[in-house]
């Protein structure tokens, strides 16, 4: 990665570094004339877009880890598509899905749909069809990866906490008062306040029901509060 000095001798990302990964289409089908169409259509538009033949070429690239989205076939040859769909998770794909489909695959689709795809495009389908369900793709992923940004965030504070604050954060966040939380401590009432403004402080929580709230996301993202 590339690197310019700082005039106090540190070094600072170059500009390049720092511009956020633009979004990727992946199109998986194994129908040449339509990936080549589907790719024609989104880098018309200014959308940067990857095609790919099976979904073992897709895993094989391994270029899933940045921001887009995945229109997906639902018959495909080896793994279908609603099979892929339901590895994804294990294989570390985060990407939404966007299932393409033959007339006679919609209740196939459907289970991929209520499994989590943003949405299903019969083919033949209209090109703003599919530039509208790319976008809906796309924004559900933004919106996934911020989220996702905040609860690391929470994670790196709360590492900065000590663990009497950490107990006491948890303590608090389930529901015990400043008396419970001294007697299952073993502490008292106004340490227990200070270890809770100084956890509040480090958490950036300008309210109780901010840690709480903190404490939940962490809990859900598999934190140990």
């Amino acid at each position: 990665m590339d690197e310019w000095p700082r005039p106090d001798g540190r070094a600072t990302l170059c500009w390049e570094a720092r511009m956020p990964a633009e979004p990727i289409v992946h199109i998986v089908d194994d129908d040449r004339s339509l990936r080549d169409a589907v790719q024609s259509l989104l880098e018309s538009v200014g959308l940067r877009a990857r095609a790919y033949a099976s979904s073992a070429e897709f895993i094989d690239a391994r270029a899933w880890s940045g921001p887009g989205c995945l229109l997906l076939d639902v018959r495909l040859p080896g793994v279908s598509g609603l099979e892929f769909q339901g590895r994804m998770e294990g294989l570390g794909v985060h990407l939404p899905v966007i299932f393409m489909t033959g007339h006679g695959d919609i209740p196939m689709s459907v289970r991929g749909m209520k499994a989590g795809a943003v949405d299903f495009l019969t083919k033949p389908f209209r090109d703003q069809d599919l530039l509208d369900a790319v976008d809906l793709a796309l924004d559900r992923d933004r919106t996934r990866r911020a989220s996702d940004a905040d609860v690391e965030d929470l994670r790196t504070r709360f590492a900065m906490l000590s663990p009497r604050e950490q107990e006491v954060m948890r303590l608090v966040a389930a529901g015990r008062m400043d008396k419970q939380v001294a007697g299952e401590l073993g502490i008292s009432e106004v340490t227990v306040k200070i270890h809770r403004g100084a956890a509040m402080r480090k958490m950036a929580a300008r309210t109780l029901p901010d840690l709480v709230r903190m404490a939940d996301l962490l809990g859900a993202s598999g934190t140990n509060t």
